[in-house]
Parts: structure tokens; C-alpha cells; sequence
């Protein structure tokens, strides 16, 4: 009996030491798999690439006209100021206002240089832009070489080509009605149908922006008047609702490089960027015309309120809006540095 009872311990006591080896080992094992599976902590975000981190600068499709408003727009592209800015700029020229107003109302532009009245008709057609500065702007009237006519007073009566419903008749209706006269407009859509006419003493007198204007002064035609000097300023930059409410910076980009334009203009002989015009359809005598200013190019500013006004009843008086609208409603200077 006490050999079969030692022989029974032994027996329980193998098998107890088997089974707490076992629940060793499975303990190890278990602890070897825990110190080995990484902490929640440390698990790290996938890291973003470059291109997810910088988006490419937005790209502006921006209407101009031959004209020296369109002068800084075309150096801040030529010359970098955009990219250099944040903003990519592709410029569009047209030849004459009316097919400027056909790019706009096929969506083709994001921004174009345009006037008060111009802005009002557009809202009023529901295609919704705002007024976001002034431009650079003398438009100047003309007589023919040979018509004798060389006083304001002279052209009453007479034939005068422009651009009917543009900033262009507002113009030359603030001189008619200070000078007491009424005429008959001509109407030529382009500036080389324009000059043309008037170089042929085919018209009496035309109203031409500038470098044009003094183009044609070097070549015989009268200067009777300056919008400039007579304090008439309505040309605009506008831009798309769209554009203001997607993209603002790009907006503020666009006058940064604007202005730095005109600072370049300002410190810069014009023969030294004159041939870059000329690929805009600017006539060779941009450079003649440029030197022979006086006084500084000034930065992109704002419509006088008294003057936006002014032009809208004018505006309005032709029937080309509905509506009379506010200041507010057509203008935001809000990206002007």
C-alpha cells in the first residue's frame, strides 16, 4: 500500500508540474505576442505629398483692350509679377468693346477691364460681376486734319464716331452738355476703322483712348479735350462673383502684381518694355507716347462714389438697365492693397 500510495504522488505531481510548465509557456507566449504588437500611440498619418500641401495657383482669364489701361496687366504677366504674386494670369485682347462683351457672355473670362455703365448692364443681364478698382484712363477728342475744326464748340453738329453705350459716348456727352452743342455719332466698332475715317476726313471727330489718341495727334489730327483733364474717370477692372467668392487671394495676388506694374512703369524707360506691347496690338508709337508723359502712374484705386452715381443716371437714361443700382451692389474695393 505505501509503495502504490508513493507511486500515486509521483504520478500526481508529474502532472502537475506538466500542466503549470504548459500554463507557463502559454503565459510567455502571450506576454512575447503583447510586447511586440505596436501602441496605438505610436502609429504614425500617412504624410502628405507635396503637390496635396502647395495647390497649383489659380489661373485667371483676364479681357483687355488696346489701350494704356491694359499696359500694367500686360508687364505683370510678361514680366512675372503674377507668378511671382501667387496667381497664373492668361490674357485675352480684343479689338473692339463688343467683342469683349461677347467673351463675357459666354463665360469665357474671369476678370476684364471694362466701365461703370459697362458693369451695370452686365448685373442687369444677370451676368454677376463686380467693380474692383479703377484703371489707367485719358480719353481724348479729336478732330480731323483737314475739317478746320480746332475748339470743343466747333464740333456742334458735326460727326463724331465712337462706341455708342460705352464710357466712350459718357464722355463726350459731358462735353457736349458743357459746351451747349448736340452731334451725330458715327458708329465704327474698331480702333483701325476709327482712325481710318478720321485720318480720310471721312468723320469730323472721334473720342480715342490713349496711346491712340496721341498717335494720331503726331499724324495731323486736333486735340480738343482729355477726359483726364477734365476729371471724367469711369473705366473699371471687374471681376466675376464667382471668382470674388471662391477665390479672393487670387483677386488680392492679381493687384499686388498689378501695382508692382505700375511701379515698374514708373522707374522703367518705356523703350525698354514698348516691344512687348506691340505684341498686344499696340502700335509702334507706344513708346513716343509713353515718354512723353508727365507724372506718375498711379496704383489700381476706387470709382468715386459721386462720379459711379453720375454715370448710372446716365446709364440708366439711355435704357440699358432696368434699374438704378448702388454703389454697393456693383462695387467691392475690398481687394486693394
Amino acid at each position: 500500500m505505501k509503495k502504490i500510495f508513493t507511486l500515486l504522488v509521483l504520478l500526481t505531481g508529474l502532472l502537475l508540474f506538466s500542466a503549470c510548465s504548459k500554463t507557463t509557456d502559454e503565459n510567455q507566449s502571450n506576454t512575447s505576442e503583447t510586447s511586440t504588437s505596436p501602441s496605438p500611440t505610436t502609429t504614425s498619418a500617412p504624410t502628405a505629398s507635396p503637390d496635396e500641401e502647395t495647390p497649383a495657383p489659380v489661373e485667371l482669364n483676364v479681357g483687355i483692350l488696346p489701350a494704356e489701361s491694359a499696359i500694367p496687366i500686360i508687364l505683370a504677366k510678361e514680366k512675372g509679377f503674377f507668378e511671382e504674386a501667387g496667381v497664373n494670369v492668361a490674357i485675352q485682347a480684343f479689338s473692339s468693346p463688343n467683342d469683349r462683351n461677347a467673351a463675357v457672355q459666354s463665360n469665357s473670362l474671369d476678370a476684364v477691364i471694362g466701365d461703370v455703365m459697362t458693369g451695370a448692364a452686365f448685373v442687369d443681364k444677370g451676368f454677376s460681376m463686380k467693380i474692383t478698382s479703377d484703371i489707367s484712363e485719358d480719353f481724348k477728342i479729336l478732330s480731323s486734319p483737314n475739317s478746320g475744326i480746332t475748339t470743343m464748340e466747333q464740333l456742334k453738329g458735326k460727326k463724331i464716331s465712337l462706341v455708342p453705350n460705352f464710357i466712350l459716348e459718357y464722355i463726350m456727352d459731358q462735353f457736349a452738355a458743357e459746351y451747349g452743342f448736340e452731334y451725330e455719332i458715327v458708329e465704327i466698332p474698331s480702333f483701325s476703322g476709327r482712325s481710318e475715317a478720321l485720318m480720310a476726313d471721312q468723320i469730323d471727330g472721334v473720342v480715342f483712348t490713349e496711346p491712340q489718341a496721341g498717335m494720331l495727334v503726331s499724324q495731323g489730327a486736333h486735340l480738343l479735350g482729355s477726359s483726364k483733364e477734365a476729371g471724367i474717370k469711369g473705366g473699371t477692372l471687374m471681376f466675376t462673383d464667382d471668382i470674388i467668392t471662391n477665390h479672393p487671394e487670387a483677386i488680392k495676388a492679381f493687384y499686388t502684381a498689378y501695382n508692382k506694374a505700375i511701379d515698374y512703369m514708373n522707374e522703367t524707360e518705356p523703350t525698354q518694355y514698348s516691344d512687348i506691347l506691340t505684341q498686344y496690338q499696340f502700335p509702334e508709337a507706344i513708346s513716343t507716347y509713353l515718354t512723353s508723359l508727365s507724372g506718375t502712374f498711379q496704383h489700381a484705386g476706387v470709382i468715386d462714389e459721386a462720379q459711379f452715381n453720375d454715370i448710372l443716371e446716365w446709364t440708366s437714361n439711355k435704357e440699358m438697365i432696368s434699374k438704378i443700382y448702388s454703389y454697393t451692389d456693383l462695387t467691392d474695393f475690398s481687394f486693394l492693397n
